[in-house]
């Protein structure tokens, strides 16, 4: 074990278990990548986001505000662009028109770190990742589901009747991304007015950035690759876009290259066959 690590399992909604922990160990800064994901379990189980996403939340910046912390860091989403069609998306963009309860829930994320930023000078900075994939990634993900499904000969869905394009982010970069917004601690923009507001900055240290990409790659380009890697055909059934889902996402990233000095650089090619390599070796399939 490393030295200076310790596990603990609780539920961040449990408010004073979470406040416990925040006291006892005091951290210099905090990554919270815990919450209730996915646009289409948001649809039917409501409840599951607002207690993680939104009751998590607050405990995870209440325990920051009491506790010294430096810098609080979290994830938000691509999904909080909505009903947004200007490409590529951007962080000084308006994000009000969510169309699933996740992507309010994350919005409802920004909203509350920015109070905190403002009231009591919490340091915050939001991360809206992109489509992320990759080993370790979660099962309920399209190419979890369309690897699995081409291995055992059964068909795979594709919404929107295949007309999908999406900003996939490989995991490795990502976490480069997160552990380099982390370490530049958000400050306040000096430029900001409140006559135009910026939604991506603020006269509080506050500050979003998009970490993707910034590739959009049709969804039947990735079927492709992922039929190539695995030497396989896959079956398609296409079907209409489904509720809470947007026909495309594009990320810009020019604040990110600009103050945290990173550009996601992985392509799609080589993200899937490293994904594929490592699910068959964890789940025991062949190619």
């Amino acid at each position: 074990m490393e030295a200076g690590f310790a596990f603990h399992c609780l539920d961040l909604a449990d408010r004073d278990r979470t406040a416990a922990l925040f006291a006892a160990s005091r951290p210099a800064r905090v990554i919270h990548m815990a919450a209730q994901a996915g646009v289409r379990h948001s649809l039917t189980d409501p409840h599951a986001y607002v207690d993680a996403n939104i009751v998590g939340f607050l405990n995870v910046l209440e325990g920051c505000r009491h506790n010294g912390v430096e810098h609080l860091t979290y994830a938000s989403s691509s999904s909080v662009y909505g009903a947004n069609t200007a490409m590529p998306f951007s962080v000084h963009d308006n994000v009000d028109h969510p169309v699933s309860l996740y992507a309010a829930s994350k919005k409802a994320n920004e909203l509350m770190a920015h109070c905190y930023s403002h009231l009591y000078a919490l340091p915050t900075t939001g991360l809206r990742f992109f489509t992320v994939y990759g080993p370790w990634g979660r099962p309920d993900m399209a190419l979890f589901l369309f690897t699995k499904a081409i291995l055992e000969g059964r068909p795979i869905p594709v919404f929107n009747e295949g007309r999908m394009r999406r900003d996939f982010t490989y995991i490795d970069d990502i976490v480069e991304g997160v552990v380099r917004a982390s370490d530049r601690v958000a400050a306040p923009n000096p430029q900001w007015d409140g006559a135009h507001p910026d939604p991506g900055t603020g006269k509080a240290p506050y500050r979003l950035y998009n970490i993707g990409n910034s590739q959009p790659v049709e969804l039947m380009h990735v079927i492709a690759t992922l039929e190539a890697t695995l030497g396989r055909k896959a079956e398609i059934r296409l079907l209409p876009m489904q509720p809470g889902d947007v026909p495309e996402t594009f990320a810009d990233i020019d604040d990110l290259v600009r103050d945290v000095g990173y550009r996601p650089a992985t392509p799609i090619e080589t993200g899937v066959r490293h994904f594929v390599d490592w699910f068959c070796q964890y789940y025991g399939y062949r190619k």
